[in-house]
Order: C-alpha cells, then structure tokens, then sequence
C-alpha cells in the first residue's frame, strides 16, 4: 500500500527545484528562530512583509513559539554586581 506523499510535489525541472529549496530553507530559518518571523526574514536578509508573502506562496507551516503563561511578567535579566 503506497501512502499519497503529504506535501505536494512542486513541478519538475529547474523552477520546481528552486522554489523547493526556498521553502525548506524559510522552514528551517523559522524553526531556528523558534517561529519568529521577523528574526527569520532578518537572518534570511529580506523585509518582513515579504517573508511573509513567500510564506504564503509556499505554503510554509510556521513553528509555534514559546507562549509565556497569561498573566506573568516577562523574567528580568540579574544585575550585576554592584562595586564600590
């Protein structure tokens, strides 16, 4: 029994292989930065905005970042310590 192939495959030939590999490659920026797309499209050094279109075209599944638990503040860095 042959399962069908979960992403669909992108045409063959020279177009195909290059949209293939800017979708992995959006997908592995944004799994490095934990689903931060801002962080993604800069470490890929391109706007925001159009990350966010290439997302779309290609149908990337965006990681979930961490969600910090409702109601708490953000942890604060320590201080240093104070010499006199």
């Amino acid at each position: 029994m042959v399962l069908p192939d979960p992403q669909p495959r992108p045409p063959a030939g020279f177009h195909g292989a290059v949209s293939e590999f800017k979708r992995r490659l959006i997908e592995a920026t944004l799994s490095q930065a934990g689903g931060n797309r801002t962080r993604a499209a800069r470490a890929l050094g391109l706007q925001r905005t159009y990350l966010l279109r290439l997302i779309r075209e290609f149908q990337v599944r965006v990681p979930a970042g961490p969600t910090p638990p409702r109601g708490s503040a953000p942890e604060a860095p320590p201080l240093p310590p104070q010499t006199r």
